[in-house]
């Protein structure tokens, strides 16, 4: 048996490892949790790292899923070992050429982080709907439980797929085992290379498609024939487990680690068992074995090939005592009398007397499996022992559900448990990757790290949960009873319940700005009693501070992980500041020594300023309060599910308190107030000149002005400052800071020409009482407009924004477009989104910052895709025109019946001004709705019912405004087919695309709007090809309005072109440059980012419209002057650019000059086009 080096890695990363090793090709496409498998081979490609077969895998990124699916059949049907990795709706699009591939007996292996299907909502996290949708394609399931299972079963794919020439689909737990870290064993190539067995591998290139020995895959195959050609495949199916048996036994021989098809664990005479495949089985596991030591007689039976299933080997691990099996499936499917894996259990036992076969549902959406839930299904066995139950939530509905009644904690003796609470871009779930990988790479003790988030985008909340041990760790759950806990940010303390479960003696670790005399009263009363009942010792920090001063901004990552070693005791004090230093090097000598030393400095100074806290013997009588998250008289809804929620306790939300089909009401992102910024902008009204630049440009609506008269202001608090508004009125005017909402981005200080705005401490603007200014702001008359025109800079944002406070990450390009749009047409829009970012911020359960007016109206939003989303609102447009057209025939008919005098007036209007949506048009329906109910009450016959037929399609007095929002992995890759067809189909949809130029939501992978050069996922050599001209391909059109605008550049082009799209009566499509987080530039310089893009002729502003043709004028209008910025100073301000130098200097120098000749060309052509040469 070969020793192997250990490394600390995730599940992703190991498969990588083995799939990297046997493809010569793989073709990939991003989707959460699947993506960094994609990742990793690009990376180790463009670094150069060689296969089994000494050549660098080609890694090719396609449009889609379905689209990577066609190159692999492709690149198989040619000869190529071929591989991809996906998830979800991605592997559903894969389906097609999964039958094929099946029915063309060609070995692959693809690797699937299952996760769950989007159903009344999209999830990203993990169980097996996915998998379970395909396991009727002729693929071998190969399930794997952990890290190292990934490693070692991945191997065993890729081995008897040749062998077998059966497909494997090779799936583990998507985040729950994709994304925990583990030290475990790797795998070298050497190794792998003595496992091949070379004869298969020449086997499947001979049967490759060749012109020197022609053959034809056949293309169809008629009734007579097309079943008995379906039977041809049963041999091979047939002799698989056998197969994968085989490997297993040589894997193991060289590992030492044992796998069989099916595992039986546990006590050899139980009577109740448990079967469940995937990362459960790593915890039931670990809760027989402490039930059994502790008196019960428990089994489990851990499904590994999932298909084919083998009834042999299944029969033969069930023990003989067996009386009772519980089946445990991760997927739901509705209307069957089981979920798949119980139906094959109860297909393949069915023969076996004395037996009762039930079936289970768990972990839907990786939701907890502990093992007290474990405990419950067992006892579910010795008691009621009714088919169809659910563990892991309360089912007040259908009661299906189990009841928790017993806590078992059976996690080994002697691991140390830590939990630490981040903030999304504060560094905190990266410094506990770093410790796991320093603890894991640098002793003898086993190390496991998962890691939670919410779904807020850089800014919101994260948990990493550590554990480490002499023992193997098997826990694949949360972290429930943590010896350790840090809390990186103060703003948590009283809205979370940040020391539950923390053990006798434990430690907590706070950062925060309070005194070492203070910073106990700082604490809720819960935590200051659980300090000193449970004699925890307390430490504080400073980290912000320590970070500002050495330069290292907000990311405390540095000062939070020296803390943590320095007062966990998982490690020797000294030796753990070494490892630190040693780490730090590693991580980030090739960003400069600068970058080393201001680390190293922060360590020093960590060591230096850590406190313990003297903690009293009782508590001292002064505490913070419980926060108060929503207002006293909320619904249910808002009291039974976003506030759970609010507080990260949504794991208790029963059944009933659910919507039953994902729909909820919208503005309830406002009721959140996280208050997570440590610095807010301060007005200073003194240099204040009213232009509004500030709150145009502030990405999470966090910063307003209004307009108001002397009787609005008459019970204002006496710090509400306003100063006289400019013009000719009697109104007053002052720009609001809502704190509790800001994310401390300054894109609005940054943008203000008069310094009017500065940074100050959120605990001052509290003191200065802007809390209560903001509430009472909130009251204050909306739209207030006065002598300005909507469509200016400073007219459109007197007008309500109609999406708040979503979950975009601090200084967003994204959100300050929509939020635009919002203002000028929110009260009567439908919004498309497609799947990505724009829709997790704008769209996530239950914080929707889309919101209503005073009217109750505002944006109607849904999703439905990734790839559908310009289908989706096409089918939005036929719907509201399906109905303005039956609203229409009514009024006809009803203005020539008897009906009230003024309401016949109001439909007359409304047929006279059927295309109107000025606010005449939104009186007159007003009117209308008004009068209907005492009309309908006192007419007969037909006129009555037309009457009800225009009551029920009321709401389309007022013609919609559709919007397709999206990014441009959507518009370019994914849902260009569906885009380019729904524009050329000359209906009246507008699409706003959200140019990242990358995959923002999955992680920053290239798409065709990445422009040469720049280096994102899946491009790690910078991408080769110039980004694809969108907006020039649909001008060909001639019909669609097509215009490209950047914020920070031009406003009123801007402006000027949302006008145009909207007014145009068919498609338009507005292409918006939207600076990302992922472009490794100061999110705070966005809009400064923007101009400069511009400037530099990198961006091109420019309109398209087709009515200036009507005027015989040319439709195309360059907004952009001559760049004055050379694009290479614009390149060389972005880390997305600058990184390639480092990497490879010669290729990043000539994709610089490529860039240049690329702009100065494309200028020119378009100079043309606009008649200007």
């Amino acid at each position: 048996m070969k020793k192997f080096e250990k490394h600390s890695m995730d599940g992703n990363n190991a498969a990588a490892h083995i799939a990297y090793a046997f493809s010569d090709v793989a073709a990939i496409y991003p989707i959460t949790p699947s993506s960094n498998m994609g990742e990793f081979a690009d990376a180790w490609a463009a670094a150069g790292r060689k296969n089994l077969f000494g050549e660098k895998v080609d890694v090719i990124e396609m449009q889609s899923e379905a689209g990577a699916a066609g190159a692999v059949h492709g690149a198989l049907v040619a000869g190529a070992l071929t591989t991809t990795f996906t998830a979800s709706q991605g592997l559903l699009l894969m389906i097609p050429n999964m039958h094929k591939i099946a029915g063309e007996l060609i070995p692959t292996v693809f690797h699937v982080t299952a996760r769950s299907l989007a159903a009344q909502s999209l999830s990203i996290f993990g169980d097996h709907s996915d998998v379970m949708s395909v396991r009727n394609t002729g693929w071998a399931m190969l399930a794997s439980a952990s890290v190292q299972e990934i490693m070692d079963l991945a191997t065993v794919a890729h081995l008897s797929t040749l062998k077998s020439r059966i497909p494997f689909l090779h799936f583990f737990d998507g985040f729950r085992t994709s994304h925990e870290v583990q030290k475990i064993e790797e795998v070298d190539y050497e190794t792998l290379a003595e496992l091949v067995e070379p004869q298969y591998i020449e086997e499947f290139r001979s049967r490759a498609l060749n012109p020197e020995n022609p053959k034809s895959k056949v293309g169809a195959q008629n009734p007579d024939v097309y079943f008995q050609g379906r039977e041809t495949v049963n041999t091979f199916i047939d002799a698989t487990p056998a197969i994968v048996e085989e490997y297993m036994e040589k894997v193991s021989k060289v590992t030492g680690r044992n796998y069989r098809l099916f595992d039986y664990v546990g006590a050899e005479d139980a009577e109740n068992i448990i079967v469940a495949m995937g990362s459960a089985v790593e915890t039931i596991e670990e809760a027989i074995n402490y039930l059994n030591a502790n008196g019960e007689k428990y089994g489990l039976v851990k499904v590994r090939l999932f298909r084919p299933f083998s009834l042999k080997h299944f029969i033969n691990v069930i023990p003989a005592s067996a009386k009772k099996i519980a089946v445990l499936d991760r997927t739901k499917e509705p209307g069957s009398l089981g979920e798949p894996l119980y139906q094959d259990v109860v297909t393949a036992l069915k023969d076996r007397q004395g037996l009762t076969i039930i079936g289970g549902r768990y972990g839907l959406s990786s939701k907890e499996f502990t093992p007290s839930m474990v405990k419950a299904v067992y006892k579910h066995l010795d008691g009621k022992c009714t088919h169809g139950f659910t563990v892991g939530i309360n089912d007040d509905v259908t009661h299906l559900s189990l009841e928790i009644t017993e806590e078992v904690s059976s996690i080994p003796a002697g691991t140390s448990s830590c939990l630490f609470w981040g903030l999304g871009s504060d560094g905190t779930v990266g410094a506990n990757k770093n410790s796991i990988k320093i603890i894991g790479d640098n002793t003898d003790l086993y190390a496991q790290g998962y890691f939670q988030y919410d779904s807020k985008k850089s800014g919101g909340i994260t948990r990493s949960h550590l554990r480490f041990g002499k023992s193997r760790i098997q826990s694949q759950y949360l972290v429930q009873r943590p010896d350790f806990v840090a809390c990186h940010n103060q703003a948590f303390i009283g809205r979370y319940d940040i020391l539950s479960g923390i053990k006798e003696g434990g430690t907590f670790l706070l950062n925060s700005n309070w005194s070492t005399e203070e910073v106990f009263e700082h604490l809720t009363e819960d935590m200051q009693k659980t300090i000193i009942e449970k004699k925890i010792k307390f430490y504080n920090i400073d980290a912000l501070t320590i970070s500002n001063n050495v330069g290292l901004g907000a990311r405390i990552n540095t000062v939070m992980q020296t803390a943590f070693f320095l007062v966990s005791g998982v490690l020797d004090r000294k030796e753990a500041l070494e490892m630190i230093k040693k780490s730090i090097e590693k991580s980030y000598i090739k960003k400069g020594q600068h970058i080393v030393d201001m680390n190293f400095k922060a360590v020093d100074m960590t060591d230096a300023a850590l406190v313990e806290i003297t903690v009293p013997a009782a508590v001292p009588g002064k505490a913070t309060p419980i926060k108060q998250l929503i207002p006293a008289d909320s619904d249910a809804f808002t009291r039974n599910v976003i506030e759970p929620i609010m507080r990260e306790k949504g794991d208790q939300i029963t059944v009933s308190q659910m919507p039953i089909d994902g729909v909820m009401n919208t503005g309830t992102a406002a009721l959140e107030k996280r208050g997570v910024a440590a610095f807010v902008p301060h007005w200073i009204s003194e240099n204040c000149i009213q232009c509004n630049q500030c709150a145009i440009v502030c990405p999470h609506a966090a910063i307003r002005p209004k307009q108001m008269t002397a009787e609005d202001l008459k019970d204002a608090p006496e710090t509400f400052k306003t100063i006289k508004a400019m013009g000719k009125n009697d109104l007053q005017y002052k720009i609001q800071v809502y704190i509790d909402d800001c994310q401390g981005c300054q894109a609005c200080v940054k943008e203000c020409p008069k310094q009017a705005l500065e940074m100050k401490p959120i605990a001052e603007e509290r003191e200065l009482g802007e809390t209560e200014n903001y509430k009472f702001f909130i009251n204050l008359p909306e739209d207030v407009i006065g002598e300005w025109n909507e469509g200016t800079v400073k007219g459109s944002q007197f007008k309500q924004p109609l999406m708040e406070f979503s979950g975009a990450c601090a200084g967003c390009g994204e959100t300050p477009y929509v939020k635009l749009i919002t203002q000028l047409y929110g009260d009567r829009m439908i919004i498309a989104n497609a799947t990505g970012c724009s829709s997790i911020w704008g769209g996530t359960f239950p914080s929707i910052p889309y919101c209503k007016n005073k009217e109750g109206h505002g944006p109607a939003w849904g999703n439905s895709l990734f790839e559908d989303n310009a289908e989706f609102s096409l089918g939005m447009r036929l719907a509201v025109n399906s109905n303005r057209k039956l609203l229409k025939s009514a009024l006809e008919k009803l203005v020539n019946m008897e009906i009230p005098a003024e309401l016949k007036d109001g439909f007359k209007y409304a047929l006279e001004n059927f295309k109107a949506t000025d606010t005449p048009a939104k009186e007159n329906a007003k009117k209308i709705k008004a009068l209907l109910d005492d009309a309908i009450a006192t007419a007969t016959g037909e006129t009555q019912t037309l009457l009800r037929k225009v009551s029920e399609l009321k709401a389309f007095f007022v013609q919609k405004s559709v919007w397709a929002f999206g990014g441009d992995g959507w518009a370019y890759d994914i849902g260009y087919g569906g885009l380019d067809h729904v524009l050329a189909s000359n209906n009246n949809v507008n699409i706003l695309v959200l140019d990242t130029e990358v995959y923002s939501n999955t992680g920053g992978q290239a798409s065709k709007s990445t422009p040469i050069g720049s280096v994102a996922r899946f491009a790690e050599s910078g991408k080769k090809t110039i980004k694809k001209d969108l907006g020039m391909m649909l001008m060909s059109y001639g019909y669609i309005y097509v215009a490209s605008v950047a914020m920070g550049a031009n406003k009123m082009q801007l402006l000027n072109a949302i006008k145009e799209a909207e007014a145009y009566d068919g498609p338009s499509i507005i292409l918006a440059y939207a600076p990302c987080i992922n472009h490794g530039i100061d999110m705070a310089m966005a809009q400064k980012e923007e101009k400069k893009a511009v400037d530099s002729g990198y961006w091109l502003l420019y309109r398209y419209n087709p009515m200036n043709k009507l005027e015989g004028k040319n439709p195309f209008t360059l907004d952009s002057k001559e760049p004055t910025v050379d694009v290479r100073d614009f390149v060389d301000g972005e880390t997305r650019y600058t990184s390639l130098k480092r990497t490879a200097p010669e290729a990043a120098a000539e994709y610089r000059e490529e860039m240049a000749k690329f702009v100065k060309e494309r200028y020119t052509a378009y100079r043309r086009f606009a008649g200007l040469e």
